[in-house]
């Protein structure tokens, strides 16, 4: 028997996707996801910068795990949350909504499966010009 699925051979392919690199972003969707044993903030970003990709649309997992709590505490202080929130413990969905930042994308392989990692954050006002169009941190 031979099943029909429609983009099977594409989908090794990364062309389709954003090519690695640092994007000025903002957050569209935020999502709190209780999966056990990882819990996780499921976020979608739109791609201001560079403007070549201005538009798309990069959905993301920021875990909070205890082994992952660093990585979201940096997303929060990097995009600019509200300390006093952070100060009591709290993340507010909808606060998420609009906060925008620096993320560096790298795509990875493994066990045949394709993944989108958040490799660095990077505050907003960290930026500057890398010539090519696109952006990078001062601390890259």
């Amino acid at each position: 028997m031979t099943t029909k699925i429609p983009c099977l051979r594409s989908a090794s392919d990364f062309s389709s996707d954003l090519p690695d690199g640092c994007y000025l972003v903002e957050v569209r969707k935020a999502r709190y996801r209780r999966k056990l044993p990882k819990p996780y903030f499921a976020i979608e970003f739109s791609v201001l910068e560079p403007k070549m990709h201005a538009g798309a649309h990069v959905p993301a997992r920021v875990y909070s795990t205890p082994k992952a709590l660093w990585k979201l505490h940096w997303f929060l202080c990097d995009f600019g949350y509200d300390r006093s929130l952070i100060e009591r413990d709290e993340v507010d969905e909808r606060a998420l909504v609009g906060l925008k930042g620096v993320v560096r994308l790298s795509h990875a392989m493994v066990n045949g499966n394709r993944y989108l990692n958040l490799q660095r954050l990077h505050a907003c006002g960290a930026l500057v010009g890398d010539g090519g169009g696109g952006l990078a941190g001062k601390h890259s």
